[in-house]
Order: structure tokens, then C-alpha cells, then sequence
């Protein structure tokens, strides 16, 4: 499905897997707590047997969508799907296993709770950090800082380091430092789900009106009422292949049915 903007996000044929089971190399558990877990478990015969230490799973397979200049898309499906998957491609944060991931313009991402946030500097500090990785100066993010505060309801803990911040202060901050430094493009998990009700509605009003601007957004979410509300059209996942994709209402409804009748 097109829109008359120019594709500024284009996954061409794109697989990602992840293997089951891998390990870090030169990382070991000896004798921490996950360590003595894994051989209780073992000692118990739980994990043996229990499959495929090499094998692999697929996260995304063989998917292909454009997001348009201006558009809103949300991205649906059950857990395990391929959402976040990817989003984390379109940001760079992973790399294709095979096919090709482009974009255009500046990515901003609040994709997980601590994505983009360093917790040993203050929320000042991390705010001109994301500017700078966003490539603006210090007079455009200096020009947008109150707004960014104002809007966090974090004023007397900007200097405060972020490790000491609640899962909520950290939304609050991400999400304002996100939208206030104006990425061509933004991509939003479910994150704002930590935030409270007054903050989720907030966050909302804020999408609605840089989706009225023209921002391109993507929108990953369960909340189904909140992607109706926010895109006009939706690609819904399901064992990491597109299932559907086109008007937010239509794929939305055929998702609930899938889901009502046990497909899922």
C-alpha cells in the first residue's frame, strides 16, 4: 500500500534470525546466579533434551514494506511476531540476516525503555547527547530544551542521573526528547505503556499532532483503539511474515478474528 509521499523506510526482502541458545564468547556464568541455575537445571535433567541448542529462529522472514513521507503505520500482530525486530532494523540498532533495510533522514527511535538513554548522566546530559546523535547543534537543542522539560514534568531532576529515574521518568524523558527534536522519522514501541494514564494520553495528543504535521511515524503497540487512532494504515505481523497490510480498520479487524477464532 502507497501513499503519495516518497518511501523514506523500505524493507526489501528482509530475513533476521536469531540462534537459540547462543552465548557471548568470553562471557561465562561460573559461579554467578544464572550460573548455579543452569547447572541445577541440568543436574535435574530439565534441560536436556530440550531443544535444539543451534538451532535458529526466525524473527523476520522474507518481509517487505515501504513507510511513506508523512504517513503514520502502525504495526500489529501477537507476541514474537517481528515487530520490535523491526523497528530495531529500521534504527540501526540490528542488522539484516539477509534483504536490505533503507532510510531517509534522521531515525528517532523509543523503542525500549533505556534505548538511547546512558544511565550514568543526567537527563540534561542525555539530552544533548540524542540531540547530537540526531546531528543537531547545541543551539537547536538548546532552542528546544524547555520544551523538552516542560513537557517531561522532569524540571528539578534534568541533573539528576538517569539511573536514578523510576521506568517512568525514563519514558517520560525518551519520549519527550524524541519528539521535541523533530527526527524526520520516529519510531515508538510499546513502551509508553510503563507511563501513567495521564502521561499515555498526553503522548498521544502529541503523535495526533505531529501526524497532522506530516511526521512519518511507525507505531508499535497492542493497544489496538490507540493505532486505530493514530494511523490511517497497519501491517500486521504473525510468525514473522506480513499477514496483512492496508487500512488501519480493515487489518485491525481481520487481526481480532484471527485472534478470536485461536489462529494466533
Amino acid at each position: 500500500m502507497s501513499s503519495n509521499g516518497a518511501p523514506v523506510v523500505r524493507l526489501d526482502h528482509v530475513w533476521k534470525r536469531f540462534k537459540l541458545g547462543e552465548r557471548r564468547k568470553g562471557i561465562t556464568t561460573k559461579g554467578t546466579l544464572s550460573g548455579r541455575v543452569t547447572t541445577a537445571l541440568e543436574r535435574s535433567g530439565l534441560k536436556s533434551g530440550g531443544g535444539d541448542p543451534v538451532g535458529n529462529i526466525w524473527a523476520l522472514a522474507d518481509v517487505s514494506f515501504d513507510v511513506h513521507d508523512g504517513e503514520a503505520v502502525g504495526i500489529i500482530g501477537p507476541n514474537g511476531s517481528g515487530k520490535s525486530t523491526s523497528l530495531k532494523l529500521i534504527s540501526r540498532i540490528t542488522d539484516p540476516w539477509s534483504g536490505t533495510v533503507k532510510t531517509k533522514g534522521r531515525v528517532g527511535s523509543l523503542i525500549e525503555i533505556k534505548s538511547g538513554i546512558h544511565p550514568e548522566l543526567t537527563g540534561r546530559e542525555n539530552t544533548y547527547l540524542y540531540g547530537a546523535i540526531l546531528g543537531l547543534s547545541r543551539k537547536d537543542i538548546r532552542r528546544r530544551f524547555d520544551e523538552i522539560v516542560e513537557f517531561a514534568e522532569l524540571g528539578r531532576f534534568m541533573d539528576t542521573p538517569v539511573k536514578r529515574y523510576s521506568s517512568g521518568m525514563e519514558v517520560r524523558l525518551g519520549f519527550s526528547v524524541a519528539v521535541h527534536l523533530e527526527p524526520d522519522i520516529l519510531l515508538i514501541d510499546e513502551v509508553l505503556s510503563v507511563g501513567d494514564e495521564a502521561f499515555q494520553r498526553r503522548c498521544l495528543e502529541r503523535m495526533d499532532l505531529l501526524r497532522d504535521r506530516g511526521q512519518t511515524i511507525v507505531f508499535v503497540s497492542h493497544v489496538l483503539p490507540d493505532v486505530a487512532r493514530l494511523c490511517r494504515r497497519v501491517v500486521y505481523l504473525d510468525r514473522a511474515t506480513i499477514r496483512a497490510d492496508g487500512p488501519a480498520d480493515d487489518v485491525i479487524a481481520l487481526y481480532l478474528r484471527d485472534v478470536e477464532e485461536g489462529l494466533l
